[in-house]
């Protein structure tokens, strides 16, 4: 079996928001959740399909810890969508920000959007043809 991309992580201050936000705003799924008491932290993956078959991404709940320095390493996860402008809708309506609404790239034709996630997680939408 060949290598591939199992998940990324990422620490979260507030599962259930960031759950909700995954979930409702961006149309995945909870695959799994655990608590581990002894670690103090949870960790929950979501994803369009399960772990075996696609990436996911694993959200990170450190008990106690509300909010993280995203640093300046971070770019963005990027997600392809049928219809760009129904994706930004949808997470505005579920009280997401969209940083960058629809439109081509710069010096490009690809549609792109930009939005982040409650913890500040920048996001790319890709339209797809």
């Amino acid at each position: 079996m060949p290598p591939r991309i199992l998940h990324t992580m990422l620490r979260v201050g507030d599962l259930d928001r960031s759950l909700a936000f995954y979930t409702e705003a961006l149309g995945m799924q909870l695959l799994r959740r655990q608590d581990y008491p002894e670690g103090q932290f949870t960790l929950a993956f979501v994803g369009y399909g399960d772990e075996d078959g696609t990436a996911v991404i694993e959200l990170t709940h450190n008990w106690g810890v509300s909010a993280y320095e995203l640093g300046t390493g971070y770019g963005h996860l990027a997600i392809g969508v049928e219809d760009i402008r129904a994706a930004c809708e949808r997470v505005k309506q579920k009280g997401g920000q969209v940083t960058r609404e629809p439109g081509p790239m710069k010096h490009g034709s690809t549609v792109i959007a930009f939005v982040t996630d409650p913890d500040g997680y920048k996001i790319e939408f890709i339209q797809r043809h």
